[in-house]
């Protein structure tokens, strides 16, 4: 082995220790840990307390009668989505061989949904892609380019195809749980899907919390894949919408 060719081996040994090295710095020390998945009580997304467990099978809560209110005390009508609503991805990332997580999130929500008496009757909302935020400007910017181009598909959306029957009306306070089926459009992709619910009324505010499995080949979504920087084929959709008599 030449002189020349040990230089050019130690010099792409280096780089690579150094890569690695500054990587796992960056992961494990400087850079800050993503946030907790979404939760029903918290207005920020930055921490859980309840979450919605994927796959697993969702009953609807029922309520004594006597327990909740009563549809005079306000329940019926048009409930607007608020700007405590937050929507966002978690995708799982390995980056020169250390594992971290992508969040990205956004609070650029419209929405609405009608309740008569004990039937969730309507419901969709709408997100603005383009406003997705994460820790890093580098992968929003490949998020809102190749990935989900954002400037051909500004929003996604959820819309309700059958109604929701809540068996009776919560009290204050009371969590519940139900399923929800509704046609999901993502990029240029509109499917229907069934999204296991939890839901909270809390005086003039109904908060709904649920997350999605989202695979990308299936959405027609790019392989966020490149260079070092590997991701997993799927990430995970977290919604938690807020709604206020409108």
């Amino acid at each position: 082995m030449t002189k020349a060719t040990k230089i050019v081996i130690g010099a792409i040994a280096a780089v690579l220790v150094l890569g690695f090295g500054g990587t796992w710095l960056y992961i494990n020390v400087i850079k800050e840990d993503a946030p907790e998945r979404l939760s029903l009580d918290d207005d920020s997304g930055l921490s859980s307390t309840t979450t919605v467990a994927e796959g697993s099978e969702t009953a609807e809560t029922t309520v004594a009668p006597g327990d909740g209110a009563s549809a005079s005390d306000g329940i019926d009508g048009e409930w607007t989505a608020t700007g405590d609503s937050v929507v966002g991805y978690r995708a799982k990332e390995v980056l020169f061989g250390q594992d971290t997580e992508g969040v990205g999130r956004t609070s650029s929500v419209t929405g609405t949904l009608t309740i008569s008496g004990t039937s969730v009757d309507t419901a969709k909302f709408e997100v603005d892609m383009t406003t997705l935020k994460s820790d890093q400007d580098r992968r929003d910017g490949q998020v809102r380019g190749r990935i989900m181009e954002t400037e051909k598909y500004p929003t996604s959306a959820f819309e309700l195809t059958s109604p929701i029957d809540l068996g009776s009306i919560p009290a204050d306070g009371t969590e519940i749980t139900a399923k929800a089926t509704g046609n999901l459009t993502i990029k240029a992709e509109t499917k229907e899907v069934t999204l296991d619910l939890a839901a909270k009324k809390d005086g003039n505010t109904i908060s709904v919390l649920t997350e999605y499995r989202i695979q990308f080949e299936e959405w027609g979504i790019e392989d966020p894949s490149f260079g070092p920087g590997q991701v997993e084929d799927n990430a995970l959709l977290e919604i938690r919408l807020v709604f206020e008599k409108a």
